[in-house]
């Protein structure tokens, strides 16, 4: 697996544009419904690490054959669970689940890791 791009997470909800940007500017390789799923997966992880989750934080970006693995890391023990839908939220996992193959999470010392793996393909949009 090859590390495509590592950023670090501010705090406050005013930087997801940023980290959009940032990943579309990382993710320019993949084709245009790649590159959608991926950003939509990378929005709804850190808009819940910067929610739910502590300070400080981090993305990372991970290639393979096939997928893209995004990773956002945060300093609460807290599991990111699915929780009902309603006005001020709860879509956020489904999302992610519904746009990869596969998402899951693993504590450590520091805090937790949700990551999604997300089918991609290379090509020019």
């Amino acid at each position: 697996m090859r590390t495509i791009a590592t950023r670090e997470l501010g705090t406050g909800e005013d930087q997801m544009a940023d980290v959009r940007a940032w990943a579309q500017d990382q993710l320019g390789g993949l084709d245009a419904d790649s590159r959608a799923d991926a950003v939509l997966v990378l929005d709804e992880l850190v808009s819940n690490a910067l929610r739910h989750g502590l300070t400080p934080g981090r993305v990372r970006l991970t290639r393979d054959a096939g997928h893209l693995r995004v990773e956002v890391t945060d300093a609460s023990d807290v599991p990111a669970r699915p929780r009902p839908p309603d006005r001020t939220g709860g879509r956020g996992l489904v999302l992610v689940a519904a746009c990869s193959r596969q998402w899951g999470q693993w504590r450590h010392d520091t805090g937790k890791t949700v990551w999604a793996e997300v089918p991609v393909s290379a090509g020019v949009a």
